[in-house]
């Protein structure tokens, strides 16, 4: 099951902007179709925009959100509009809202698989995680990581200098379904910051009041 970010300026839940959304086995979060959301938007594999509303409005932000995108971006359009579209727009697919479950599932998978064959390395601070391989370095030196450190140390590193609450990171880490508490939180940076070294242990902040971050550039 993949996890979809549909953005949206109408008030209609997921299955109501494309019908076929409902009878494929994905999880659909809706945010506004903002540049704003898309900041903050949550970890996904595939980003959705609505593009049925406004046109103009919807190919301008298309061209932002695809410039930011982690993930392959797909506009959905309804048939009559499917003339307007372009190479310009930047969308890595489009989908009628005419298209069935049997189709729109083929094509979700095929942006799946395209994602997953290319390399993905972040970088950040000194720190280097590659996706691929499930390797991650600092200066070169390789860390020895847990699955879930691993998956932390991931998440901080695609977001620089961005300041995440312990909720926060345990629902976008640890995921929704996870029922043990923010506590979880501070045992993992503490071991993260141990295997970073004492040089580098400050490259995970702790802001009082609200959270961690991983700053931009690694403290001398």
């Amino acid at each position: 099951m993949a996890t979809l970010v549909l953005f949206t300026s109408s008030a209609a839940t997921s299955s109501q902007v494309l019908p076929a959304l409902s009878l494929v086995d994905h999880l659909v979060r809706v945010l506004p179709a903002s540049a704003d959301a898309a900041a903050d938007a949550p970890e996904a594999d595939l980003w959705l925009l609505d593009a049925q509303q406004n046109l103009v409005a919807a190919k301008t932000l298309c061209k932002i959100l695809a410039q930011t995108a982690p993930c392959p971006l797909l506009v959905i359009v309804g048939p009559e509009a499917l003339v307007a579209l372009g190479p310009d727009w930047g969308f890595a697919d489009f989908l009628l809202t005419t298209v069935g479950p049997s189709e729109l599932q083929a094509r979700l998978l095929l942006q799946l698989a395209s994602g997953e064959a290319e390399t993905k390395v972040v970088t950040a601070s000194g720190i280097e995680i590659d996706e691929g391989t499930y390797a991650a370095r600092l200066h070169g030196r390789t860390l020895d990581l847990t699955y879930t450190e691993f998956e932390l140390l991931k998440f901080l590193a695609r977001h620089p200098g961005r300041v995440f609450s312990r909720q926060q990171l345990v629902s976008d880490v640890w995921g929704y379904d996870y029922f043990g508490g923010t506590r979880t939180v501070d045992v993992h940076v503490r071991r993260l910051r141990a295997k970073l070294g004492p040089e580098h242990e400050g490259i995970i902040e702790t802001v009082r009041n609200v959270g961690y971050r991983l700053v931009a550039t690694a403290p001398n």
